[in-house]
């Protein structure tokens, strides 16, 4: 099926339909995977807009958005907390138990979840979920594992492409005109 984006299987946008709740990485995802440090040890991201009004937008649509990352950083605590992220997971390198304890929390099941990563910590996640996804510049092995690689490389918009998918499997698409980043 032809989607904003390009075209997309036919059991991606069923297992897309399914979706309740959107998990994300972030360094490659909603950044590029760099990180910038200042002479004081500042540390500074780049987070597209894009992905922002994608996110506020599969929020109003009523799909449930998380991150769980790696890293800790009030950079991100403070970006995600001003996209009504709810669920904001720091410092886990080991995400899997952490997806799973959400989804209990959350009274759903792994199979209602997607999780957009694009390194090998992302991978066990990827896995297990019903939509597991890639940024186009992912790593070959998490490349490899995802049931869906966005057309748009982490950090420029892979995010809001995910949200789009999702939002348009679900004929919500329609939804995102009254969010706002």
């Amino acid at each position: 099926m032809n989607t904003l984006y390009g075209n997309v299987e036919h059991d991606i946008l069923a297992k897309a339909k399914q979706i309740k709740l959107l998990v994300c990485d972030v360094d490659g995802v909603f950044s590029d995977g760099r990180i910038y440090l200042g002479n004081d040890g500042e540390e500074l991201k780049a987070f597209h807009t894009k992905d922002g009004f994608g996110i506020k937008a599969l929020g109003a649509s009523g799909v449930d958005v998380a991150i769980i990352t790696g890293r800790n950083s009030a950079i991100v605590a403070n970006r995600m907390k001003a996209l009504n992220v709810a669920h904001i997971i720091q410092g886990q390198e080991d995400k899997l138990p952490a997806l799973i304890e959400l989804t209990q929390q959350l009274n759903i099941t792994l199979n209602e979840v997607a999780y957009i990563g694009d390194d090998v910590p992302d991978l066990s996640c990827i896995k297990e979920v019903g939509l597991g996804i890639s940024v186009s510049d992912g790593h070959p092995l998490v490349l490899r594992g995802a049931d869906y690689t966005t057309f748009t490389p982490g950090g420029f918009g892979a995010v809001r492409e995910t949200c789009d998918l999702i939002m348009q499997s679900q004929n919500n698409l329609n939804s995102a005109s009254g969010a706002s980043i």
